[in-house]
């Protein structure tokens, strides 16, 4: 039984963001329409990844649900293959695809889409990534760095990227390169 799971969901000053995420996942899954409640307590069961996107969002949230989340983590805990870094700002919508072996610690915009074994994150302590909207970075990409990842990017399977990128743009390869912007193909190094 996960009802206890809506206690800290009720309390929390989060909910608005929360409800996004579910909303996004109810449709990047495509998942029939249920009630918010109903959706919240099936991807709390169905998909781990989304049970340690919730507990970052309550722990964004007031002192109210934090306290309730740190108790029902007990009971309910996180999926131990994938990390969200509490410090970071993640914007409503984040997709995590099969999360294993990935790790984020960056501040990402909306409606952001990671697949599994993606490391976002610091090369040293000059600073994290700072990603846009609707990026989609996908199965063991690297983004590494003080850099910036612009709006509507996808990375590619394995890419590593260690240089800002420009909007509206397809980055692949090791370095990564361009090979699409704006719609158009090109190759174009970062």
């Amino acid at each position: 039984m996960t009802s206890p799971l809506l206690i800290p969901f009720i309390l929390t000053s989060e909910k608005d963001v929360i409800i996004a995420d579910i909303n996004r996942w109810q449709d990047c899954l495509s998942w029939e329409n249920r009630s918010t409640k109903v959706q919240l307590l099936a991807l709390l069961k169905e998909a781990k990844e989304f049970r340690n996107l919730y507990y970052f969002r309550l722990f964004k949230g007031n002192f109210l649900g934090r306290f309730f989340m740190y108790l029902i983590k007990i009971f309910y805990p996180e999926c131990p293959y994938f990390f969200l870094d509490n410090s970071c700002h993640i914007g409503a919508g984040l997709f995590i695809q099969h999360g294993f072996s990935t790790i984020i610690m960056a501040d990402m915009g909306e409606n952001c889409w990671v697949n599994q074994q993606v490391t976002i994150g610091h090369k040293d302590k000059t600073g994290r990534p700072k990603i846009g909207d609707n990026v989609r970075i996908t199965a063991g990409a690297k983004v590494i760095g003080s850099i910036t990842i612009g709006n509507n990017v996808t990375v590619g399977a394995n890419a590593v990227i260690v240089k800002n990128v420009p909007d509206n743009a397809i980055v692949v390869g090791v370095p990564g390169y361009i090979i699409k912007r704006d719609g158009v193909a090109i190759k174009e190094q970062l």
